[in-house]
């Protein structure tokens, strides 16, 4: 499956943070804690695996170690679907259907740094 990530600009932030609530059981964007999953704050940008404290899955350790970083075309990837990305993922998420609730997402991601 082949896919591009729109352009930040074009994407809507407040769409993003509704469809984030989807990932808010387990993951926060505005604090440095860790809950069920790591944090998000900051992560456009960040290598994978980096943030300390958290037990990360081998397979995403690996793939930090490999030099993934977090850019808007790897996000893109991931949350269309996690074990495909990264397969052995400890992530129980399978990915958002539609390509704009991706790009919202990252959207909102970008404005937590």
């Amino acid at each position: 499956m082949a896919f591009t990530t729109a352009p930040a600009d074009a994407a809507d932030a407040q769409k993003g943070r509704r469809t984030f609530q989807q990932c808010a059981s387990c993951h926060v964007v505005d604090s440095d804690s860790n809950g069920f999953g790591p944090n998000l704050k900051g992560v456009v940008g960040r290598r994978a695996a980096s943030v300390a404290g958290y037990a990360y899955s081998p397979a995403l350790r690996e793939a930090g170690a490999a030099g993934l970083v977090w850019d808007e075309a790897a996000l893109g990837e991931f949350l269309a679907s996690p074990s495909k990305k990264i397969p052995g993922t400890k992530m129980r998420f399978y990915g958002f259907w539609f390509q704009s609730q991706i790009d919202d997402v990252i959207a909102y991601l970008k404005e937590n740094p």
